[in-house]
């Protein structure tokens, strides 16, 4: 079987460094057009290589017409077409869902270290998803309507709740959700099946949890149980919402997982 055609976002970096290069990994529901708002030129002038995916059936990569029949260890091949395409071993960050695909990733691809931003905690989503259900009960009709293009004041309320800081404005949450589109639901239940995933041996390597203060999904008190299967450092971000790279705070964030990186190149 031939490897589906995966559409890939690339920024150079600028000037000339002996910094790894980086992979990023978008979440669910979104495309690797989310990280290109502010990382992926930020990380470029900073001096990384970054490269982008879109996960099967998302973005411009082969499959939109099949999204359902694609899963988590789907979105693992994807992103090990892009490892092995690289001439390093690159930093995987993965986003939410796509911290999952990355933890994944390491098991059977070659990475120099790992970042896991607002990362699914390993009793998966069905805690999140009750939990939102019951602290924000119109969220879901409003986020289905929102990714058919209907945004109401309301809906940009309620995803600013959900998804973001206070501090991102009301504004920024329209123009975000442009960004975002339908999931597939086999890697939705992939997901919320994560709990009966059998464990495996993690290989020795680098890892940082990065979360916001303010995650209403996967809150930052759960940082430290996913730190610890890694033996990895946590980093909470001050007032940061869950949509790491688009929130208002999306600098703290970057500045924080770049600093991590340089000091282990």
């Amino acid at each position: 079987m031939s490897a589906r055609r995966i559409h890939v976002r690339r920024r150079e970096a600028v000037g000339s460094t002996r910094l790894p290069p980086l992979v990023f990994v978008h979440g669910g529901y979104a495309s690797s057009a989310c990280w290109d708002v502010h990382f992926l030129p930020w990380f470029s002038a900073r001096g990384f290589d970054c490269h982008a995916p879109d996960l099967s059936g998302h973005g411009d990569s082969e499959g939109g017409e099949r999204l359902d029949a694609f899963g988590l260890d789907d979105y693992v091949e994807d992103v090990g077409q892009v490892v092995d395409a690289l001439d390093e071993a690159p930093v995987l960050i993965g986003h939410s869902m796509g911290s999952v695909v990355v933890e994944r990733c390491l098991k059977v691809r070659r990475a120099r270290a790992a970042v896991l931003t607002a990362p699914v905690p390993a009793t998966g989503i069905f805690g999140a998803t009750a939990r939102t259900a019951l602290t924000s009960p119109g969220f879901f009709s409003q986020h289905a309507r929102a990714l058919d293009g209907e945004v109401t004041p309301e809906a940009v309320e309620t995803l600013r709740r959900v998804y973001y800081s206070p501090e991102t404005s009301a504004e920024d949450v329209l123009r975000f959700a442009t960004l975002f589109g339908v999931e597939s639901r086999r890697a939705l239940l992939d997901l919320t099946l994560l709990p009966m995933r059998f464990a495996w041996r993690l290989p020795a390597l680098p890892v940082l949890v990065v979360g916001g203060e303010a995650d209403a999904l996967f809150p930052a008190s759960g940082l430290d149980f996913i730190a610890a299967r890694w033996g990895g450092e946590v980093a909470v971000i001050p007032r940061a919402g869950h949509t790491l790279m688009l929130d208002a705070h999306w600098r703290s964030a970057a500045e924080r997982i770049a600093g991590w990186i340089e000091a282990r190149r």
